[in-house]
């Protein structure tokens, strides 16, 4: 997570549950703490776009990665079924 930044209180869509931020000359306190805001250790951090993930990173920051599966994998396994439906078919396996 090289390209991951830590989210910022001076963020657009940072919010406080408790209202409790307050935003002077160079930075945003909490009036809680009466310390810098620090959104990692807050469980009163949000984000309005709901990208905030643990640890205070912003996810809009986060690059996705996709795994490619082969289409093969997901026909291999038989699906099990159990209560009214395997009554209603029998002893069968779906594929």
């Amino acid at each position: 997570m090289a390209q991951s930044k830590p989210c910022s209180p001076a963020c657009q869509s940072f919010k406080c549950a408790k209202n409790s931020a307050m935003y002077r000359r160079d930075s945003v306190w909490c009036r809680e703490t009466e310390e810098p805001c620090t959104i990692a250790n807050c469980t009163y951090s949000m984000c309005m776009k709901r990208r905030m993930l643990p640890e205070g990173i912003c996810g809009e920051t986060v690059k996705r990665v996709t795994v490619e599966k082969d289409v093969d994998d997901f026909f291999d396994d038989s699906v099990k079924i159990k209560g009214k439906a395997l009554r209603k078919l029998g002893d069968k396996e779906l594929f």
